[in-house]
């Protein structure tokens, strides 16, 4: 599990890696409407890229607890024009967050190298538009959906459960043909999670990341830093950056941030010390 094989490229995970965080919405629960359009978008990936970003994950429909859903032509046209630019002028590799094969398909054709998917590729025809794709892709439990995924989220043992669930929707993507080095899993911090919930999960990492398929976590500004620290969004910096370093302790080779140059600083110390 020391690499993760992309569309058209290798991701090298023998030490953790850095997810730059680029949404293209109006409405995203952190930076909501301030990189809207290619050109803005453009400038901002220069600069996760400048701090030592690997991949940036861009997402034009926001998965806040209470988001409506985004019209697929709606999305398209917030979503493409930016992954279009990001391949085609920085050369970077990119990656999809989204829930629909329409989308995954035109941002692979665009040349995304992974879908991102906090739906799992469970909606009707995404596991199918991932494997024609040839993508690699990111599986993230969710419980229920983000209208209503904080309603009521309820678990008996959650590292098991979750562990459960990405272990079957993994496997149930080698059977339509996805091959196991293109797959890695996300247990979905806030994603239908209370806060006890959230840190149960970050503290039984060890037992996801000890199965066969790289581990992605995304913690950065999250409403469970919120809650431990009492801070808004916008400053829960070092907090984002406390819970990365614990994550990759725990075994994750993927850190999605909105925080990029210091979630790489913090990482190379990290891995430093890990290698020893």
């Amino acid at each position: 599990m020391a690499s993760l094989r992309l569309r058209s490229r290798t991701l090298d995970l023998s030490a953790p890696v850095v997810m730059g965080v680029l949404n293209v919405t109006p409405d995203s629960f952190s930076d909501g409407g301030r990189r809207r359009g290619p050109g803005a978008a453009l400038a901002a990936a220069e600069t996760m890229l400048a701090q030592g970003a690997a991949l940036i994950d861009v997402g034009g429909e926001s998965t806040r607890p209470g988001a409506e859903p985004v019209a697929e032509a709606e999305e398209l046209d917030r979503a493409i024009p930016v992954v279009e630019r990001l391949v085609s002028e920085l050369g970077c590799m990119v990656s999809i967050d989204t829930m629909k094969p329409a989308v995954m398909r035109a941002a692979c054709a665009a040349g995304a190298e992974l879908i991102n998917d906090v739906n799992a590729l469970r909606a009707p025809g995404a596991l199918a538009a991932a494997c024609e794709a040839g993508a690699a892709v990111c599986l993230v439990h969710m419980q229920a959906e983000p209208r209503t995924m904080q309603a009521e989220p309820r678990y008996g043992d959650v590292v098991a459960e979750v562990g459960g669930f990405l272990r079957s929707r993994a496997e149930a993507c080698e059977l339509a043909g996805l091959a196991r080095e293109r797959i890695c899993i996300d247990p979905g911090f806030g994603f239908g999670k209370r806060l006890e919930h959230n840190i149960a999960l970050l503290a039984g990492l060890p037992a996801l990341a000890a199965g066969r398929y790289p581990l992605m976590v995304g913690i950065s500004r999250k409403s469970m830093l919120g809650e431990l620290t009492g801070r808004a969004s916008g400053e829960r910096l070092a907090a984002g950056v406390a819970a990365a370093v614990l994550a990759a302790e725990r075994g994750a080779v993927i850190v999605r941030t909105h925080d990029v140059a210091a979630a790489v600083d913090a990482l190379k110390v990290t891995a430093a010390v890990l290698a020893r």
